[in-house]
């Protein structure tokens, strides 16, 4: 009897162990989660995207008349002061006469020396006229005087006198265009400017430095064409194309971070205005975008020994929103849940999901104005599989 009874106790208790084993074997094991946990510190939101340098008044300095310009000495990096002489503009040279052209010079210059000639004989012939007619007016201003000239004679004298003297003033007149016609008719069969003045003078109109050199070498040149590009890079601006959605948060004043420029240190800068027109712009993955210019005027300099110069490549980091002692969390805990936000915290070995109020949130961290205690702890990345209630082992 005592033999049955411990058989029987071993029985049960193998029972029990196997039915152990069964209900530990399809017992659900515990999901390993990467936590984090709620802290306060500080946290600013920002929005990041690359620019460009730029100097912030540049000029683009052009031949002001056409001519001949002469080699410039200038390159690009070099300083300048205002009133400093950029190129130098001579006046055009004529064409080289042909065989042809060069008879029909020889004429007109031989025209020209002839009309000099009479009109020269004009000017003798009225001032003879001019003479006579002075004469005669001084003697019948004496018989007018003395009774023996009327007043009418007096009078016409007086007007054929005066009209010597107009005749022959017209007659100089027509040696001095004669002459500049005889001028003009030698240059021409010269071929070239009788004195080779300077037509202009280019000079710089603000100081700064070179930045670029649109003509170098010697040779003709029309109005307008530009010569050099004059711009101070000690006076820097950025210029940053930001999606139009980013655009409406940033202000006047906004400060602005700029790394990755080349040098160690992160400068920092001041959004001054927004380009009032946006475009579309098409990013690398052949998506469209809107897109606005951003300037922002630089306020650090880097070290002498780090020139940034302009069309310089940097990365800028708009300041929208900054706080400090903020509650936060990682932003990939956050998950959608009706019209709201909620996390899942882990309590006992257990994932509860708990209902939050988000704030600001930057790229990796989101403000928590409700629903959490500083020191909770959070799953940071929660997948499909994590459900209310669910067991779980917290891994950091």
């Amino acid at each position: 009897m005592l033999s049955f009874s411990r058989k029987a106790v071993a029985l049960t208790v193998a029972a029990v162990v196997v039915l152990a084993l069964i209900v530990y074997g399809f017992w659900p094991a515990a999901l390993s989660v990467q936590s984090a946990e709620v802290t306060r510190g500080d946290l600013q939101v920002v929005v990041e995207e690359e620019g460009v340098t730029a100097v912030q008044d540049r000029y683009v300095v052009s031949a002001p008349v056409a001519g001949r310009l002469q080699r410039l000495r200038l390159e690009s990096g070099d300083a300048i002061s205002a009133g400093d002489t950029v190129a130098t503009v001579m006046a055009p040279t004529a064409p080289i006469l042909d065989g042809r052209m060069r008879a029909e010079a020889e004429a007109r210059l031989a025209g020209a020396e002839a009309g000099v000639e009479s009109a020269e004989r004009q000017v003798d012939a009225a001032e003879a006229v001019t003479t006579r007619a002075r004469e005669e007016r001084r003697r019948v201003e004496r018989l007018h005087e003395q009774g023996s000239a009327t007043r009418q004679q007096l009078e016409r004298a007086t007007a054929e006198a005066l009209q010597a003297e107009a005749q022959e003033a017209a007659a100089r007149a027509s040696v001095a265009t004669a002459q500049a016609d005889l001028r003009a008719a030698r240059a021409t069969l010269r071929g070239g400017a009788e004195d080779g003045s300077v037509a202009s003078v280019v000079r710089a109109p603000a100081a700064g430095q070179i930045l670029t050199v649109h003509r170098e070498s010697e040779g003709p040149i029309q109005p307008g064409e530009p010569l050099v590009e004059v711009g101070d890079t000690e006076a820097l601006k950025v210029q940053v194309d930001v999606l139009s959605q980013d655009a409406l948060r940033l202000r006047p004043g906004t400060p602005v971070l700029l790394e990755q420029w080349g040098g160690p240190d992160t400068l920092r800068a001041t959004v001054g205005r927004f380009d009032p027109d946006g475009r579309t712009d098409v990013s690398a993955l052949g998506v469209e975008e809107q897109r606005v210019t951003v300037h922002a005027r630089l306020d650090t300099r880097p070290h002498d020994d780090l020139r940034l110069g302009s069309g310089f490549r940097v990365l800028a980091r708009f300041i929208v929103w900054e706080g400090s002692d903020v509650l936060q969390v990682p932003t990939s805990a956050l998950f959608r849940i009706d019209d709201g936000w909620a996390v899942f915290t882990i309590e006992n070995s257990r994932a509860r999901r708990t209902p939050v109020e988000v704030g600001e949130r930057s790229g990796l961290r989101a403000e928590i104005r409700a629903g959490l205690e500083e020191g909770q702890t959070v799953i940071a990345h929660p997948g499909n599989d994590v459900e209310d209630g669910v067991r779980v082992r917290a891994r950091e």
